[in-house]
């Protein structure tokens, strides 16, 4: 067949529709992305509860397979209070925290190679913080049913139980000192408010919120205001203690 310049017009129009097509599958696909992006807002102001079942999450969980390197299979972090738990917790405030170490303003070295455009773009971001928030871990295992015992289900569900062990201290006088300077951001029951931006103690490891407190209180990390390390340096070592002790048996 003799090709004609008609031909090609009609080619090349065939040609910008299925551009035009590609084009606007892409933008769908990305949608949420590219809309958080294109907004000039933080992902986690932007992300509506609506767009969340739009976020791969098991996109999310491959990319936990490298966070389960430190902060465990599911998120449960390490009882040494090197690496917090990161299961259940507020998907903004994971997004958040993210965010500060890829630009720098929270510093931490195990962090450096991953917080980065390169390796953790802000699409993996909104999914990981997203997977990692979905996840919740019991306090206890359920009783056994003996009619229908199974030893290797079992062993397998109690490596997702995470309970805090009992802190030394004074129960009484943590949930006191707990209430008057930290229970109007965090939660009078210390589950955290996400519209403070504040996230939850309850069921974190007290010896990572105890390395935490040191920290703010030196100024190496800012808590919401740098006046608060002055505040939070006047704490002495039984009244952190004592309040440790209470964040640890509320889980129980």
């Amino acid at each position: 067949m003799k090709i004609t310049k008609t031909h090609l017009s009609q080619y090349n129009r065939v040609a910008l529709l299925l551009a035009a097509m590609l084009f606007l599958a892409a933008t769908i696909i990305g949608g949420v992305f590219n809309t958080v992006l294109a907004s000039g807002l933080s992902t986690a102001e932007k992300v509506s509860a609506g767009d969340i079942a739009a976020i791969d999450l098991e996109y999310g969980e491959e990319i936990n397979e490298l966070c389960a390197g430190c902060h465990g299979e599911f998120g449960q972090g390490s009882t040494d209070g090197e690496y917090p738990r990161l299961a259940g917790l507020d998907r903004q405030y994971l997004v958040r925290q993210l965010q500060y170490f890829k630009d720098r303003s929270r510093l931490n070295i195990p962090m450096l190679p991953y917080a980065t455009e390169r390796e953790l773009p802000e699409k993996d971001v909104l999914a990981v913080s997203a997977f990692m928030s979905s996840i919740q871990l019991p306090t206890r295992l359920p009783p056994v049913d003996e009619s229908s015992f199974d030893s290797y289900a079992r062993l397998q569900a109690s490596r997702r139980v995470v309970n805090i062990a009992r802190y030394p201290g004074d129960v009484d006088a943590g949930k006191q000192l707990y209430s008057r300077e930290c229970g109007s951001c965090h939660g009078k029951d210390g589950l955290g408010k996400p519209d403070k931006r504040a996230p939850r103690l309850v069921g974190q490891h007290s010896k990572y919120i105890l390395r935490q407190m040191r920290l703010i209180s030196s100024g190496k990390r800012l808590h919401d205001e740098p006046g608060d390390a002055e505040i939070f340096s006047q704490f002495s070592d039984a009244e952190i203690d004592n309040m440790l002790a209470w964040l640890s048996v509320q889980d129980d």
